[in-house]
């Protein structure tokens, strides 16, 4: 984990309203604190539609104290969709991580985002575009190591739905090897 001021990290979720980025960003912040030990901190926003409307919801997780709790040098940005990313593709600090949902996501200017279709991915390997988020999840845990895998695993396994474990543990594990893939050279669109 490369991190952007001494010991603090700054994720930033951010897609439509409904994506189920706020859950993930809680199951981040609670892999890290229920799980780790650690501090962390998740804001929300959204616009007035609940559902469609931009969304975003900032992750701050760190040794120490946290001072602020929101976001000032973003070092992960998830854009789940093009507006997202064009909203808040700026906030991303220099040397950070993009990450986009390629499926959904189609100018991405940086030649060194992290492209990744999760809506296709969750709607092939899961049946249904709901586990977009947790496989997103999967990712941003793998590309930074901000929490540790069994972490983020045990988070997800206790706040998600009953008889909906075994879904969402593959969703996770999908977006994980999918990251996996792209370091191995592979592509994923």
């Amino acid at each position: 984990m490369e991190d952007g001021s001494g010991g603090r990290f700054e994720v930033r979720l951010s897609g439509s309203g409904g994506q189920g980025l706020m859950l993930a960003g809680r199951l981040l912040a609670e892999a890290a604190t229920v799980h780790e030990g650690r501090n962390a901190v998740q804001t929300e926003s959204y616009g007035p539609e609940a559902r469609g409307g931009k969304s975003k919801t900032d992750v701050v997780i760190s040794d120490e104290e946290i001072d602020y709790p929101k976001a000032t040098r973003v070092d992960v940005l998830l854009a789940m969709t093009q507006a997202a990313l064009d909203e808040y593709g700026p906030s991303l600090r220099e040397g950070g991580t993009l990450l986009v949902d390629s499926y959904l996501v189609e100018r991405i200017e940086s030649p060194d985002a992290v492209r990744i279709p999760f809506t296709k991915l969750a709607i092939d390997g899961c049946g249904r575009a709901l586990f977009a988020n947790v496989i997103a999840l999967g990712a941003v845990a793998e590309v930074t190591g901000v929490v540790a895998w069994d972490s983020i695993r045990s988070a997800v396994l206790a706040r998600v739905p009953k008889g909906t474990e075994a879904a969402n543990e593959k969703a996770l594990s999908l977006g994980r090897d999918a990251v996996i893939e792209l370091r191995r050279g592979g592509s994923r669109g």
